[in-house]
């Protein structure tokens, strides 16, 4: 018995109703050679424990960071994360909790939401901070789509190097609405090319992003192009990473209206993708703007703290031609472990994580420019990641590296450009940074 149990007279019915004569219509745009004319090409059944066995071989093919030495980042790093972490998150009434939506059986795990928007709050320097977001492109996005509802207006400038596939995220989502549109401005040295930039930002600009430090690691001169948003009424959106605001200054201090940022160095491994955390804070005049759920501390009957959801401006709860977005859910178990991963460290823990992060990064980085063949390919002061030049192409440096348990870093031809976007953090030792130095100059010329 199929699972849809619908018979043939019953989707003649639904067929007819919605105007169409066969199932193929539903289907036109699908090209034939795409579509399945036969049953699946299937191997025999497997017993139990064949199917364990097949799968633990599939599992073994894969290779992580808790084998190999890991010099990638591009969004995802590989900080180290305390044990207590994973201990507290996996615990059942938090791994398995229900929906926040009725609040008499959801205390824990709204105020765990709460603590989580607090503690965004005071590292990004921002008012008001939602459950967080899918992810740091989603995040972005929606910042994008809130500006874009608060100003009436239907471009938007990227003032540096933003994450290329955050930028493809954004596209998809601004392309639905027809007339609007992504402008890529100007890059000198890497960094957004600040002299050109009062010209960019005209009167048609919703909103300009800066990704804090930037895709190539590259510190922006915030400051100076917030200052460019502000006086042509353009909302300032910072994507900032999250481990750096133990150095650097936070978004709310310079200006920022809207700040996000990719939350996995909080607590998340890099589980080969994902899932990840979206982090979205805004001032405080645009609380009824803010996308997604937040969790809001009241008083009960019996006058004790309590946790709600508030404020929503999901189209569900409130008219669609208010709504600024549709998003319905947050990464509850994510945004856990960052509440329990920044516990754990406290202001001095990461401030240590990103000294050494930043540190590290500049060692190796000397280290390499020195080797023949090699040079840094900006000038511009960098955090954590950097960009070199290579002797031979960076795809070939990957694949040798790689066979050596080293992942060498991004192969920046996977994107149309050159070099190798390298990434440390505090877990590279001096042995394992002088040993990648050592094998990186087997390939000079």
């Amino acid at each position: 018995m199929p699972f849809i149990a619908n018979t043939d007279h019953d989707r003649q019915e639904m067929l007819q109703a919605i105007g169409a004569a066969s199932f193929d219509d539903l289907i036109a745009d699908i090209p034939r050679e795409l579509r399945l004319t036969g049953p699946l090409n299937l191997p025999e059944a497997l017993t139990e424990p064949a199917v364990e066995e097949f799968m633990r071989r599939l599992a073994a093919s894969n290779v992580s960071t808790a084998q190999y030495v890991s010099y990638l980042g591009g969004g995802a790093y590989d900080h180290y994360l305390p044990p207590a972490v994973g201990t507290v998150a996996s615990r059942s009434e938090f791994y398995t909790a229900y929906t926040p939506y009725q609040a008499e059986v959801s205390q824990g795990t709204l105020q765990a939401i709460y603590e989580y928007q607090s503690m965004i709050c005071r590292l990004y320097g921002m008012d008001v901070a939602n459950a967080s977001l899918y992810d740091g492109a989603t995040a972005l996005a929606e910042a994008v789509a809130m500006a874009m509802a608060v100003t009436g207006r239907k471009k938007v400038l990227a003032a540096g190097k933003i994450h290329p596939y955050s930028l493809q995220v954004l596209k998809t989502f601004i392309e639905a609405g027809g007339d609007r549109e992504i402008l890529q401005h100007d890059l000198h040295g890497g960094v957004c090319d600040a002299s050109s930039l009062d010209r960019a930002v005209t009167d048609e600009i919703a909103a300009v992003i800066v990704q804090q430090p930037n895709f190539y690691g590259c510190i922006e001169d915030v400051s100076a192009i917030g200052g460019h948003a502000r006086r042509k009424g353009a909302l300032f959106i910072v994507s900032a990473d999250p481990i750096s605001l133990g150095l650097l200054e936070a978004p709310g201090k310079y200006g920022a209206d809207i700040a996000v940022g990719e939350g996995q160095p909080l607590g998340s491994a890099l589980n080969f993708g994902g899932p990840y955390l979206g982090i979205f804070a805004v001032d405080r005049k645009y609380v009824r703007k803010i996308p997604g759920r937040l969790v809001g501390m009241t008083k009960d009957r019996d006058g004790e703290d309590g946790f709600i959801l508030t404020l929503q401006t999901r189209e569900q709860h409130i008219r669609r031609e208010k709504a600024t977005s549709n998003i319905c859910t947050n990464q509850a178990l994510n945004a856990l472990q960052a509440v329990v991963y920044l516990s754990l460290l406290g202001k001095q823990g990461l401030r240590e994580v990103a000294e050494h992060s930043l540190q590290k990064s500049h060692y190796l980085a000397e280290k390499i420019a020195a080797l023949p063949g090699y040079s840094l390919a900006f000038e511009a002061p960098f955090f954590r990641e950097f960009v070199v030049n290579t002797p031979v192409p960076a795809r070939d440096i990957v694949a040798g590296l790689v066979k050596q348990g080293i992942f060498a870093g991004y192969d920046l031809s996977a994107l149309g450009e050159e070099g190798l976007l390298i990434a440390v953090t505090e877990k590279r030792t001096r042995e394992q940074l002088d040993d990648f130095v050592l094998k990186l100059g087997a390939f000079s010329r």
